[in-house]
């Protein structure tokens, strides 16, 4: 790896389609060095117009990002919605004035099919061995189509490079991240958010223990100060925690070559960093 992608800002973010104080958006910022990933900071973002800003700073940064950047090419051709991401992501907001507009624009697609069909997948999300990540056409219960519309619209309007996608000579480059799963190869099914419950503690205590040690089919090691491990075990949300791991997924894809993206990629429907290719 040469010195000038060594020195690139690495990041990874866990999204929340409408942040608060309460519920922010959650960024990792780190740096790589001989398989070393170094976590610099915790950043929180408390607002849409707050992340938006931050996007349009010059970098150079390699993010990793949990939110889709593409919907099943089913959906796409149903409604004519355009050959690219890009064009995508344009035509809905042409058609939907808002988030709730496109979850209307979903369900009156859904109703016309059959039951089980409605929630369709990408390829990319059922790639990846014993786990799918969530439908990006759900809006309800994990309102992953809304991390969708608000977050991947914004890296569309900050001009970023979108490997696979929309390539550009920009020193920002966005990646999809999936956060479950690195954590699922480290502690299997078990639940490790949204509770202060022991077992969850201990949970995130086993996944953080395992990025220090580089248990991981990505082989990089995180290095941690005795505080911000405290941080990320003691946060019963897990979204520093799966920040961390959008960042080492960002990490390891930076010493890949092509990002460690398959060769061809779906060009509406995207592909998420360190899922194998077909």
């Amino acid at each position: 790896m040469n010195s000038k992608v060594e020195s690139r800002q690495l990041v990874g973010v866990d999204f929340s389609s409408s942040p608060s104080r309460r519920k922010p958006i959650t960024m990792a910022l780190g740096s790589l060095q001989a398989g070393v990933l170094r976590l610099d900071a915790l950043r929180s973002l408390h607002s849409l117009d707050g992340f938006a800003a931050w996007l349009r700073e010059p970098g150079p940064w390699l993010g990793g990002f949990d939110f889709p950047f593409g919907l099943p090419r089913t959906f796409v051709e149903a409604n004519a919605l355009g050959a690219s991401a890009e064009a995508v992501i344009t035509r809905l907001r042409v058609l939907c004035a808002n988030r709730m507009a496109f979850r209307r624009l979903v369900d009156e697609w859904g109703n016309t099919q059959p039951a089980g069909y409605r929630l369709l997948h990408r390829q990319t999300d059922g790639a990846m061995p014993g786990i799918s990540s969530t439908s990006p056409l759900q809006t309800r219960y994990v309102p992953v189509g809304f991390m969708y519309f608000e977050g991947f619209s914004r890296l569309i309007d900050a001009g970023v490079d979108l490997p696979g996608l929309r390539t550009r000579s920009d020193p920002r480059v966005a990646l999809e991240a999936y956060p479950g799963l690195l954590a699922q190869e480290l502690i299997q099914r078990r639940s490790y958010k949204n509770s202060d419950e022991p077992d969850r503690l201990i949970a995130r205590k086993e996944i953080v223990d395992a990025l220090e040690q580089g248990r991981t089919r990505l082989g990089l090691r995180l290095k941690l100060t005795h505080a911000k491990r405290e941080l990320l075990v003691d946060d019963p949300s897990g979204d520093q925690l799966d920040a961390v791991l959008c960042l080492v997924q960002a990490a390891w894809a930076s010493t890949q070559p092509g990002y460690g993206l398959p060769a061809q990629i779906d060009p509406v429907e995207g592909w998420i960093a360190t899922v194998p290719g077909a």
